[in-house]
């Protein structure tokens, strides 16, 4: 990053000091918890003023990952870590393949759990990493950067967008470079932070609240819900298992005992076991009631009962 550009970050919202928080570190734990605690209190507000570029972004996802496409998260830092940790939880909880969500981070894999520092300025391995896997047309690629002006960040979204995939770009300031290089922008001005420059506090809860938003909305447009509950769970420990059967027993207002039978006869491939039991049908035609219909519970059981979804 040039000395111009280190200058015009100096000047960022994210980057001020809060000088009513000039004796921070002479306050009582309490009191600086009650600070800190105060700064999230203006994140929703935040968040409505961004409610429809998260939804357009929602929408862009929804259709490359049901097309075959994939989600490709891109961070440095906070925003990349955040990035994985939502990445890694779409497969067990929407039953998506896990190479269908994914987070490239500047540093690589490791930088999930330390800090890989000055990798953020390096622009050229973004577009590598995205070259390896293949990003582009049918793809969307999220960029997540507080300033808006990562150069890691804007290099990938850059790289992304030649290739043909959709760009979006989740920042913590307005008006940064980032639009340059984005199909979405989804701006969260959360302000000066209470450790000045530390955006892993307030931009950071905004951002996890977005990639939550994003990736869910998306899931839930795709059929991985069925209404609230979270019917492509993957039951791959005891904990999901339990939720598989309490799921079909208050779905289809059964007992356990049918709840575990209609699993078990089903793989414990959850959607199947509902659609058996909702519409009166065995496994193997609920299973093919769900290929038909590209997973989706209600349009399976409509087709099976001859019903309205």
């Amino acid at each position: 990053m040039t000395s111009d550009a280190l200058a015009d970050v100096d000047l960022l919202a994210t980057e001020q000091v809060r000088t009513d928080l000039a004796d921070l570190d002479q306050r009582s734990p309490v009191e600086i918890v009650d600070v800190l605690l105060a700064a999230e209190e203006d994140v929703p507000a935040v968040l409505r003023t961004a409610r429809e570029a998260i939804a357009a972004a929602a929408e862009r996802v929804e259709k490359a990952l049901g097309s075959g496409g994939r989600l490709i998260y891109l961070g440095a830092g906070t925003p990349g870590r955040l990035a994985a940790l939502d990445a890694a939880e779409c497969p067990p909880t929407f039953g998506i393949e896990p190479d269908r969500v994914v987070a490239i981070l500047a540093g690589g894999a490791a930088a999930a759990g330390r800090s890989v520092e000055g990798a953020e300025d390096d622009p050229n391995t973004a577009a590598v990493s995205l070259a390896e896997i293949g990003a582009g047309a049918g793809d969307v690629i999220v960029g997540i950067s507080a300033s808006g002006r990562t150069p890691y960040v804007l290099a990938g979204l850059a790289a992304g967008r030649a290739a043909g995939a959709e760009t979006v770009a989740i920042v913590n300031n307005a008006g940064t470079p980032a639009r340059e290089h984005a199909d979405v922008v989804v701006e969260l001005p959360t302000g000066p932070e209470v450790v000045a420059g530390s955006t892993r506090l307030t931009a950071g809860t905004a951002q996890k609240v977005v990639l939550n938003a994003i990736s869910t909305a998306a899931m839930v447009r795709l059929g991985k819900t069925y209404g609230p509950w979270m019917v492509d769970v993957v039951a791959s420990n005891e904990k999901l298992r339990r939720r598989a059967r309490r799921l079909i027993r208050e779905i289809a207002g059964v007992d356990d005992a049918e709840a575990v039978a209609a699993l078990d006869a089903a793989g414990w491939h959850t959607k199947t076991a509902l659609v058996s039991v909702l519409a009166g049908v065995d496994a193997a035609t609920a299973r093919d009631r769900l290929d038909a219909h590209a997973g989706r519970v209600r349009d399976a059981i409509a087709s099976a009962t001859g019903a309205a979804p």
